[in-house]
């Protein structure tokens, strides 16, 4: 049943923390606000550990929804016995108790049922019961011969068929064989005829075999792929030595029974036709939900990563939204995201008006006072580095870089970006948004669905539902670990702020409009629909920096203030001055007591002590400070200058299940592969590392690199 303590034992995790966290969450608290704000409660357990128990508690909730269905169809029947209604309440396993349901389970017209309504079941249990016959078998088959049943064989057939579906329906057999499937069965793959595949993508599974505890996640994606294209035909095979004992055990053919033979028919029967390609279904969904959860484990990595990027802050950009025929679409903005001008130049094929171009860049160069040229990374855009590379390299304290254009052209398209550009052609927003992306990540990106985003491969190939859950996760993670400024934030990035979402922030950003700024986050409780209970979720993570109170523009929850203000008080502290001063202040009043006294006479708990002191040392860090900034260029390479051997410095611009892609300033991304990824290294995307040139592939434009110093 769905019980706290197998929630503990399962994740690894203490029972009070279980209980404290499925207490709160019940009561409506959202995860982030859990994991920031109730530390004393779950005994600091992190956001990943919340949402762990989160996640086994709705999976177990919904079990018990299908035990209670099972009990009552069972019971129904008459054929609910204590043992059976035990083992049904005990489980905690989806599969084994559909495999307890499945002899009692309502089943379409099957070989079995057909002959059970011809009345032919007592010859099945004499079959199953290896008993001595009363009687030669033609003159027991004799009574159940009529207009259904004209022959003795259609009779024994008839019972035979029953007989291998009650063999297959045996909950034993199903977990046991399911279990030797999961780690014995072959996996063959070989090219369907006819099946094109003109690229030769999927040729390393033309001729493939691999044991299926040994397959892994983007081999079983990749296959999955190639099998729904029609290029690949998947089968898969289980040596008798792994079921044949099993089923005999559980049902025993007697050599001195006449019935024997008929039953080691109807093993063979229900191992070839019912229960191994019943089980080796379960085996490739088995497979495929373990490489969706890497895949979405992937895609969640990927996407923080790349939400948490640094901004670019206090620069004026010109972002390129790369094209041939239609030309490239040019937007800059100021540093607070402001557009300035607009224009679309032709510096490629076909119309290739390079001097034009040329003279329009430098002029906007010199007039906007420029300093960073944003180019997207899609059409066009190898290009347009190199035009864009030449016009700036006499062009002092300007650099350019390369960002993934990304879901550019479907927020250019949407509701958002008319609302937010309205008297701007769809065509010029995709510049704007590749200019404001690398200028503040998180704010730009929250307004893309993030399954545009390319997180990584085969993200299409997953389940849809379940992508879209995760990366939401994500997204409401990151939004609420690095905090809003409620005076400038988008209504998207506001919906993403625990126990808000979109409806209450239109109306923050409504009321915003009408009444001016937020002076403090008090003012947030006149909103309507901002009740008691969602103030208390959301206050945390929403900052006021230039209020008239200065613990706003802090984490620190409204329910600390008095404590942070006693804190302030008892160590004589600014919170203008200089981190250091206020480290030092900090010191001298932790010297003075134990963080335990401090905190009982604060009547707050030592977590949230530790994080007062954190946020009056540095009030409302932004987290992304820390991490590195992106790559700025001033030249371009080719991949001609790349030689074997050669060390150059590259951004990880995707991370995969085997290795990660590296940029490297070229058309082409290299691979790095996960066998050349040092031990204990943990590669997030738009980290910058030092790679070698193991090999280069001009003709199918892959680059081979090693790990720069190994």
């Amino acid at each position: 049943m769905s019980n706290p303590k197998y929630i503990a034992d399962s994740l690894s995790i203490p029972l009070s923390g279980v209980d404290a966290v499925v207490s709160l969450l019940d009561d409506g608290n959202t995860i982030p606000f859990i994991s920031r704000y109730r530390k004393e409660a779950t005994g600091g357990l992190d956001e990943e550990q919340i949402r762990n128990i989160s996640e086994e508690l709705t999976r177990l909730r919904a079990l018990d929804e299908r035990r209670t269905t099972i009990l009552k169809s069972i019971q129904n029947q008459g054929k609910l016995t204590p043992g059976l209604e035990k083992e049904i309440k005990f489980t905690n396993s989806r599969a084994d108790l559909e495999d307890l349901y499945q002899p009692y389970k309502p089943k379409r017209k099957t070989r079995a049922s057909s002959a059970r309504d011809k009345g032919l079941e007592p010859l099945a249990k004499l079959i199953l019961g290896q008993k001595q016959a009363p009687a030669p078998l033609e003159e027991i088959a004799g009574p159940y011969i009529n207009d259904q049943v004209p022959t003795v064989e259609d009779a024994w057939q008839g019972a035979r068929d029953i007989a291998a579906e009650t063999i297959s329906d045996h909950p034993r057999i199903r977990q046991h064989l399911r279990k030797k499937a999961l780690q014995n069965s072959l996996i063959s793959t070989a090219r369907k005829k006819g099946g094109e595949d003109q690229r030769q993508v999927y040729q390393d599974y033309y001729q493939f075999e691999i044991q299926s505890n040994r397959i892994r996640p983007h081999q079983t994606l990749a296959i999955n792929r190639a099998e729904e294209q029609g290029i690949l035909t998947v089968k898969l095979s289980l040596p008798d030595k792994f079921w044949e004992p099993l089923m005999r055990n559980q049902f025993s053919p007697d050599p001195a029974s006449p019935f024997s033979a008929e039953l080691k028919l109807c093993i063979a029967d229900a191992a070839s036709r019912l229960l191994l390609p019943a089980i080796f279904r379960d085996v490739r969904r088995t497979l495929t939900e373990k490489a969706e959860d890497r895949a979405l484990q992937i895609f969640s990595k990927n996407l923080r990563a790349l939400l948490l990027q640094p901004p670019l802050a206090g620069y004026t950009i010109m972002g390129l939204d790369p094209g041939y025929r239609t030309g490239c679409k040019v937007a800059v903005v100021d540093p607070t995201g402001k557009v300035l001008d607009t224009g679309t130049i032709f510096p490629v094929p076909p119309r290739s008006q390079v001097e034009q171009a040329r003279n329009y860049l430098i002029k906007n160069i010199q007039k906007r006072k420029i300093s960073l040229i944003v180019i997207g990374n899609g059409t066009a855009s190898r290009e347009t580095e190199l035009f864009v590379a030449d016009v700036i390299k006499n062009l002092e304290g300007v650099n350019y870089l390369i960002t993934s254009e990304a879901g550019a052209s479907v927020y250019s398209a949407s509701k958002l970006a008319g609302r937010e550009l309205p008297d701007m052609d769809v065509t010029f927003r995709g510049a704007v948004s590749i200019a404001r992306r690398v200028q503040d990540p998180l704010a730009e990106l929250v307004k893309i669905d993030p399954q545009s985003l390319g997180v990584g491969m085969y993200q299409h190939d997953v389940n849809q539902t379940k992508l879209k859950e995760k990366l939401a996760q994500v997204v409401e993670s990151v939004v609420n670990q690095v905090g809003v400024e409620i005076n400038t934030a988008s209504p998207s990035l506001l919906s993403f702020i625990s126990g808000i979402g979109p409806g209450l922030a239109k109306r923050i950003v409504a009321y915003r409009d009408k009444s001016g700024n937020f002076m403090n986050r008090e003012n947030l409780q006149d909103i309507p629909g901002m009740g008691e209970k969602t103030y208390q979720q959301a206050a945390g993570f929403l900052r006021v920096r230039e209020g008239d109170n200065p613990l706003d523009s802090t984490a620190i929850h409204p329910e600390s203030y008095f404590a942070a203000e006693q804190v302030i008080n008892q160590a004589g502290i600014d919170l203008n001055e200089k981190p250091q001063s206020k480290q030092s202040a900090l010191v001298r009043l932790s010297e003075k007591n134990t963080a335990e006294d401090l905190a009982a006479s604060l009547k707050i708990g030592v977590p949230t002590l530790v994080d007062i002191f954190k946020q009056l040392v540095q009030p409302g860090r932004d987290p992304r400070e820390d991490l590195p900034k992106p790559f700025l260029r001033k030249d371009v390479l080719t991949e001609k200058d790349l030689v074997e051997g050669m060390e150059l410095q590259g951004t990880v611009q995707n991370v995969v299940e085997f290795g990660a892609f590296i940029d490297l300033g070229v058309k082409n991304a290299g691979l790095l592969h996960r066998s050349k990824i040092p031990a204990g290294v943990d590669l997030n995307l738009g980290d910058i590392i030092r790679v070698t040139i193991q090999q280069v592939d001009l003709e199918r434009g892959r680059i081979s690199l090693g790990w720069a110093g190994s």
